[in-house]
C-alpha cells in the first residue's frame, strides 16, 4: 500500500549497487515448503545490505530451459526426442514447452507475495526471452574470444532414457545408488601359450590353450573390450586345471591373493587323473608365479569378434595387456578388462598405451548394427519392455558355449541410476564444452 520495497530502492544512490538476481524457479512446478526456505535466506541478505545503505534492486526470473521441462511435454504429447521434427514440428514443440513452462505462474506470484519476499516481479528476466538468449551469446563471446572455451572429449555418467549427460552432482543425489543384481562373468581370453610361458619363466610347452582370466559386472562392455590392465607389482599365477563347463584341460592366469575366490583350496594339487567330467571338485595346480609387469604386452584374441568391431574400426593398437595403476586384488581376477569407451579409467590407461576404442553401443543405449545377434538390443532396460531380457544373460551363454567363460554367476551389487527416470546410467564417450576456470 506506501510501497514500502520501492521506496527502500529509490531512497538509495544508484552508485551504490548490490546486485541481486534471483535464482529463477521453474513455473512448470509446484512451489515447495524448501523454496520458502530458500527465498527467505536471499531475503535477509537483501534487507540486510540495503539496511548497510547499498541499492538493492531485487530482480525476479523465470527458468524457462531444461529437461524438466522437455521431460514433461514430451510425456502430455507422448513422444521422444526422435519425434521432433517428423511427428510434431519444433514450432508445435517449443510452443508446447513455452506454454507448459508457466503453468504455475501466478502460484508462485501469490506466494512470494504471502512470505513477504520482496522482488520485482513486473520486470523479470525469462530465460526464453530473446535479449536473455542474446545476453547469453554475449558472455559466450567474450569467454571465447579469451580462449578460456575449449572442447572436451571425455567419459561422462549418460542416462540413455533421457538423452542427457549427468554432472557429479546429479549422480550423488540420494537414491541414485541403487542395489541391482546383475548377470557377471570371468571370461577367458585366449592367448599364445608360448608367450605366456615364457613371461611365467617355463621353458617346456605343455600343449595347452591358455587364458587370461577377467572378471566383469558388465558382460555387454565385453564387444567392446581392446586391452587387459595388469598391476605391475602384482604377482600373478598360471595355474593348470579344467574348465568347469567345457571340462577342457588348460591354464588360467590370474592374480595370486585371488585363486581362493574362483578355486577351492582343498583341491590344489588333486589329482587330474581321477577328475571326471561334471566333477564339483575341481583340481588345480600352481605351475608359476610372476609380476604383473612381465606379462605387458603379450597378445590375445579378440573375445566377440563381429563385423561392426573389426580390427580396421581401431584407430590405435588392440588386444593386449597393458599395466593399469587401478587393478587391485579386492576382487575379481586382478586382471581388467578394458573397454576406453565405458570407464573414465579404462579411456586414461587406454590412451597412455596407445590402444583404441570400440563403442558397439549407441546413445539410446542400444547395440549398432552389424553386431550380429546383438544388433539393435537395449544393453539395459530403457523403455519398461515387458518381455525385457538382458543381453549379458544371452552374452554369458554364448561364452559359456565358445569356452570363453570360467565363471558366470549373478551378484548384487550397487548401481548408478538417472535421478529423473529412475533407469541405469552409462559411462559413455561424450563431447562437451568446457570453460577453462
Amino acid at each position: 500500500e506506501h510501497k514500502v520495497f520501492e521506496q527502500s530502492i529509490q531512497s538509495r544512490a544508484a552508485n551504490k549497487p548490490f546486485v541481486f538476481y534471483e535464482g529463477p524457479p521453474s513455473a512448470n512446478g509446484m512451489p515447495g515448503i524448501h523454496h520458502v526456505v530458500g527465498r527467505t535466506i536471499k531475503d535477509i541478505f537483501c534487507r540486510y545490505k540495503t539496511l548497510q545503505g547499498f541499492r538493492v534492486e531485487r530482480k525476479g526470473g523465470w527458468d524457462t530451459h531444461g529437461l524438466p521441462v522437455e521431460l514433461k511435454v514430451e510425456a502430455e504429447m507422448g513422444i521422444t526426442k526422435d519425434d521432433i521434427g517428423t511427428k510434431v514440428t519444433v514450432e508445435e514443440y517449443n510452443a508446447k514447452c513455452r506454454e507448459t513452462v508457466m503453468q504455475y505462474k501466478d502460484v508462485w506470484d501469490d506466494l512470494t507475495n504471502k512470505m513477504g519476499f520482496w522482488l520485482d516481479l513486473q520486470n523479470p528476466y525469462i530465460t526464453f526471452d530473446n535479449k536473455y538468449i542474446e545476453s547469453v551469446w554475449w558472455i559466450i563471446k567474450q569467454i571465447y574470444d579469451k580462449d578460456y572455451m575449449y572442447k572436451g572429449y571425455t567419459i561422462q555418467p549418460y542416462s540413455p532414457a533421457v538423452g542427457t549427460g549427468l554432472s557429479s552432482h546429479e549422480l550423488n543425489q540420494p537414491g541414485t545408488y541403487k542395489e541391482v543384481t546383475d548377470t557377471t562373468v570371468a571370461a577367458q581370453f585366449i592367448t599364445s601359450e608360448e608367450a605366456v610361458n615364457k613371461a611365467f619363466g617355463i621353458i617346456t610347452p605343455m600343449g595347452l590353450p591358455t587364458y587370461f582370466i577377467a572378471w566383469t559386472t558388465t558382460p555387454w562392455t565385453l564387444p567392446s573390450n581392446t586391452a587387459l590392465a595388469v598391476g605391475k607389482e602384482i604377482e600373478y599365477a598360471l595355474v593348470q586345471t579344467f574348465n568347469p563347463y567345457t571340462f577342457q584341460l588348460c591354464q588360467v592366469v590370474l592374480a595370486k591373493a585371488l585363486i581362493s575366490k574362483w578355486f577351492k583350496p582343498e583341491n590344489e594339487n588333486a589329482s587330474f587323473e581321477d577328475y571326471k567330467p561334471g566333477d564339483k571338485n575341481i583340481p588345480y595346480i600352481i605351475l608359476q608365479i610372476c609380476k604383473g609387469n612381465q606379462l605387458a604386452g603379450i597378445e590375445y584374441e579378440q573375445l566377440l569378434p563381429y563385423e561392426a568391431n573389426a580390427k580396421k574400426h581401431i584407430e590405435g593398437d588392440a588386444w593386449k595387456v597393458i599395466v593399469g595403476d587401478f587393478v587391485s586384488t579386492e576382487d575379481g581376477t586382478g586382471i581388467v578388462h578394458i573397454a576406453p569407451s565405458f570407464g573414465a579409467d579404462d579411456n586414461r590407461v587406454a590412451k597412455q598405451n596407445n590402444i583404441g576404442s570400440l563403442t558397439m553401443v549407441d546413445k539410446a543405449g542400444k547395440f549398432i548394427e552389424g553386431m550380429g545377434e546383438l544388433s539393435g538390443r537395449y544393453v539395459k532396460d530403457y523403455i519398461n519392455e515387458a518381455d525385457y531380457k538382458s543381453p549379458d544373460i544371452d552374452i554369458a551363454i554364448k561364452l559359456k558355449t565358445e569356452n570363453k567363460a570360467f565363471n558366470v554367476q549373478k551378484y548384487a551389487h550397487n548401481y548408478p541410476h538417472c535421478w529423473r527416470t529412475d533407469k541405469p546410467i552409462l559411462y559413455y564417450p561424450l563431447d562437451s564444452w568446457f570453460i577453462a576456470m
